[in-house]
């Protein structure tokens, strides 16, 4: 294996998710990322990859935090699993669910991302509210959404654990103003950061992607990127979309962020070691050129 260049341009860190590696075993997909010189893996807990219901899960992830760590890899983990709890309903159950069973389902996945995270050592544990069911009322979702999430919390301060709330196009809880609303509702606790997507605030903010970078940066605990192009939730190789970059990463270090930044491409399976290598390519590049944009942003 060629060795990675070396580092140029801003101190941000990248990684990528599983969910792009859905024909890998996850001992494959760490030897790829760890190969390319990715600093860390947004590891999507599912049937592929870590299945937190599965016997054996402690004995599975200690064995995973001591090949992380061997390895340098930094790790958050994401519960974006389509058909985990639900062989029919990509998603489902959620939070907003009107049986009181599929929402205890949901919170117990959630709760048992956040032991995983602190076993591993993880930056961050990322959740979404979930699609508001036609027979659930909004106002009442969003009380069974802040029920939930407070649960949640209470949980993660109790294990130490960072959660990262990802606002998800067409679900209840899509933009930056809805999360900033949840967030308020429920305290403002510190234990609820902000999961970024990059793509998804192309698609759907109305205001540009730096602008959202700065005004979420605060309560930044996670970021996922790739392309995407306005008004189409479709996450895209980068310069196949309508993303400018470097102002973007230069943001993102106005912000002090300095968690990963993971590479979200979930149907790219079928060439996740090309993808990946090429997205590292591009990312670091886009860092270099990002350095003339520090200082000009606000």
């Amino acid at each position: 294996m060629t060795p990675a260049p070396p580092r140029q341009g801003l101190p941000l860190r990248f990684g990528y998710g599983t969910n792009g590696f859905s024909n890998h075993s996850l001992d494959d997909t760490l030897t790829v990322l760890t190969d390319l010189g990715y600093d860390g893996v947004a590891l999507t807990l599912d049937h592929a990859h870590l299945n937190p219901f599965d016997a054996g899960l402690a004995r599975r992830v200690s064995a995973l935090r001591a090949r992380l760590d061997d390895a340098g890899l930094a790790v958050v983990v994401e519960t974006g699993a389509r058909y985990l709890l639900d062989p029919w309903h990509k998603h489902e159950p959620t939070l907003l669910t009107g049986d009181d069973d599929g929402r205890k389902r949901r919170l117990d996945f959630l709760e048992r991302a956040a032991t995983v995270a602190a076993d591993l050592g993880a930056e961050a544990v990322s959740f979404w509210s979930g699609i508001l069911p036609d027979d659930v009322p909004e106002e009442h979702g969003w009380r069974l959404l802040a029920d939930g999430c407070a649960r949640l919390v209470d949980t993660a301060e109790r294990l130490g654990v960072q959660l990262g709330f990802e606002p998800e196009p067409g679900m209840l809880v899509g933009t930056l103003n809805d999360f900033e609303r949840l967030h308020a509702t429920l305290g403002r606790p510190g234990a609820l950061g902000l999961t970024l997507d990059i793509g998804h605030c192309q698609c759907l903010e109305p205001n540009p992607v730096v602008e959202c970078v700065l005004r979420g940066g605060p309560l930044l605990a996670n970021v996922q990127i790739e392309d995407m192009r306005r008004g189409l939730h479709e996450h895209l190789m980068f310069g196949e979309g309508e993303i400018d970059f470097p102002p973007v990463l230069a943001a993102l270090a106005e912000c002090g962020y300095s968690g990963l930044i993971s590479v979200e491409l979930p149907r790219s399976g079928h060439a996740a070691p090309q993808l990946a290598r090429q997205s590292l390519a591009f990312l670091r590049e886009a860092s270099t050129l990002a350095t003339d944009y520090v200082g000009s942003l606000r």
